[in-house]
């Protein structure tokens, strides 16, 4: 099973933290990095070939990781000349299986990688997205009103919900192969193209643990909370 992990961002939502390091070298607990724990999942899941697409402070990555062999793993890197966002970095890659699994690599979650990638295999379509329910509190009143002004509602700091994408998802090769080599496209870019062209995009609801730990506040709580994390990951702490 073979596995792209985007690892070229420069982290600026992490600084101070990622001042001086890449942000998939920044540590957690004191033992590991965030993206040693993300290889670390997806060996012991089932894959056996991981691609790295890397930019910012490349070689830094590049020299920590090395060619995988220490997680028992394939081990190889996609560099970025220009930022290419999310989707564009695959377009580079000549030798992409028929179904593969993408995923940022600033994500903690005890999802089973190999098992959701399977279950896109088996529904033979083009991209399938997990997601999982997220709220969102208002900290404020908020009101309604009519076309004369006048208050039709109130509901004092609302919150609400929405069915979020993690990051994880699974592609087919023709949906890359469709697309200008070399050229920055997101996966936003690939969601709203898809709704306007009719692409069969699967969404795969999850609801286990997932931390998207790319702003300050959630990556100290995951370095704080690191054993009871660990623990979920199934990792030795």
């Amino acid at each position: 099973m073979r596995a792209v992990i985007m690892a070229g961002g420069k982290g600026t939502r992490l600084r101070p933290y990622t001042t001086l390091i890449p942000k998939p070298l920044v540590p957690l607990g004191g033992k590991y990095s965030i993206l040693e724990i993300v290889i670390g999942q997806l060996a012991r899941q089932g894959f056996t070939h991981i691609t790295l697409a890397v930019s910012h402070m490349a070689q830094l990555v590049m020299a920590y990781f090395g060619d995988g062999r220490r997680f028992g793993v394939r081990l190889d890197y996609s560099l970025e000349e220009e930022e290419l966002s999310t989707i564009g970095p695959l377009t580079l890659l000549d030798d992409l299986p028929e179904h593969f699994l993408v995923m940022n690599g600033d994500i903690l979650c005890d999802i089973d990688y190999g098992a959701f990638l399977q279950r896109h295999i088996a529904a033979s379509g083009p991209a399938t997205v997990s997601v999982c329910r997220r709220q969102q509190k208002i900290d404020f009143g908020v009101l309604g009103y009519n076309e004369a002004n006048e208050l039709t509602s109130f509901q004092e700091k609302p919150v609400r919900e929405y069915d979020v994408s993690m990051g994880i998802f699974c592609l087919r090769r023709d949906v890359v192969a469709a697309l200008p080599r070399g050229r920055r496209y997101g996966f936003d870019n690939l969601m709203l193209d898809g709704l306007a062209s009719g692409l069969a995009i699967k969404v795969a609801p999850f609801d286990g643990f997932w931390l998207d730990i790319g702003r300050p506040d959630d990556y100290q709580y995951a370095d704080e909370h690191f054993p009871e994390i660990a623990a979920r990951l199934g990792i030795a702490d």
